[in-house]
């Protein structure tokens, strides 16, 4: 189980991103994204720049609803080399512009909704959007699961677990230690924090970043130590 921290707030990377690269520093966190919106592409590029040298794998999640604004992101995300793009919903031009890269995609899958995004669709229509993914030649989806307007949040994850043998990361609305285990259980690979770090909401009595983001990384270290679970 991987914990992306993500560089965000709102669904907008933070304007102070460099800042909080150098306060997480440290913490042992090797998974590390951000989104398309937020800062200005210099900016971008020293961030990605930075979570590279410092050995992190690195992350773009697309949050555009328009086609051609989406896929500028991707291009963007392209010229800087993250290791994976997640979100989006434009697969088959996604994967073209990716073609001959060793960048992976994660497409959303359901029925992504406003901004910040909502999800829509219930099981059997994230299972369906998985199967797809995976036969067009996704490495895996991005499901916002806890953004789920039609559904419980883990018949979500487990409808897509049992649907693709790829990557699984739930991103968005993660607030505590139980839901990372539900998670875990019910079959993610992955899963991503980044307002609830920003907002406190991690531990709502601690005052610094460092101390919202440590029971996430002991939590994880736990899971780690058992078995693999997949749900069936």
């Amino acid at each position: 189980m991987d914990f992306i921290f993500m560089l965000t707030r709102d669904d907008r990377t933070v304007t102070d991103c460099l800042d909080v690269v150098d306060a997480v520093e440290g913490l042992g966190i090797t998974h590390i994204g951000f989104k398309d919106v937020g800062v200005d592409r210099d900016t971008l590029t020293r961030l990605h720049t930075r979570l590279r040298n410092s050995g992190a794998t690195t992350y773009l999640e697309v949050v555009g609803t328009d086609r051609e604004q989406a896929l500028d992101s991707v291009r963007a995300a392209v010229d800087l080399g993250v290791d994976w793009i997640m979100g989006g919903t434009w697969t088959k031009a996604v994967l073209g512009l990716l073609h001959g890269t060793r960048t992976g995609y994660l497409p959303f899958v359901g029925r992504p909704i406003g901004h910040p995004t909502r999800l829509g669709g219930g099981p059997e229509r994230i299972a369906a959007d998985c199967r797809r993914a995976e036969a067009e030649g996704c490495a895996g989806v991005d499901l916002l699961a806890y953004r789920a307007t039609d559904a419980d949040p883990l018949d979500l994850i487990r409808a897509a677990r049992s649907a693709t043998t790829g990557r699984l990361v739930v991103a968005g609305s993660i607030t505590g230690t139980e839901q990372i285990r539900a998670v875990a259980a019910a079959g993610a690979d992955a899963f991503t924090i980044g307002s609830a770090a920003f907002d406190g909401s991690l531990q709502p009595h601690a005052g610094t970043l460092r101390s919202q983001l440590t029971p996430v990384l002991e939590a994880v270290s736990a899971l780690r130590e058992l078995p693999p679970q997949r749900s069936s």
